[in-house]
């Protein structure tokens, strides 16, 4: 009997077990690895990009609209379960340079800058016509080449006028 009710505490322990990790907090970590020393060497006026990338090295991404601007991304984050995982700490290092390349700003943002996007109702809401799958399925049919709407003519002599 008392074998029984071993085995049975033991099966308890382990099913406990199993479900408690599941119930976790995972904890992660993101991009450029701060250290707060070799940021602040990082002075205007006196550095420039091949300084910078001694120092921090490359960046975590380069501004999209020019090379100007360099940012270094830090993010933690924690998620439990299968939730979706939330910021808790966030660094933005962004170093602006002028058109020598010198170092002309620098600026730093936190998780303040981090935005919460909220669908609205799993569908993006669009001006116009409300059309159905079928409709958007099977709407072209007959608008192709069709007379009087920019496609070719009947006898494939090009364009309509």
């Amino acid at each position: 009997m008392t074998v029984i009710l071993r085995r049975t505490g033991l099966i308890a322990l382990i099913a406990l077990a199993a479900a408690t990790t599941g119930c976790t907090r995972v904890r992660l970590h993101q991009g450029y690895i701060i250290d707060q020393s070799l940021l602040s060497t990082v002075q205007p006026g006196i550095d420039n990009r091949d300084s910078v990338t001694r120092t921090l090295g490359r960046p975590t991404f380069v501004s999209e609209f020019d090379d100007k601007e360099w940012y270094y991304v830090s993010r933690d984050t924690a998620q439990l379960a299968f939730s979706n995982p939330s910021p808790t700490k966030q660094t933005v290092f962004r170093v602006t340079f002028d058109d020598a390349g010198n170092v002309a700003s620098i600026r730093s943002t936190g998780v303040e800058q981090v935005a919460s996007i909220n669908p609205a109702k799993q569908a993006t809401p669009t001006l116009g016509r409300h059309r159905g799958f079928l409709q958007d399925l099977f709407g072209n049919i007959g608008q192709v080449g069709a007379a009087g709407m920019g496609g070719t003519t009947p006898n494939g002599g090009g364009t309509t006028p």
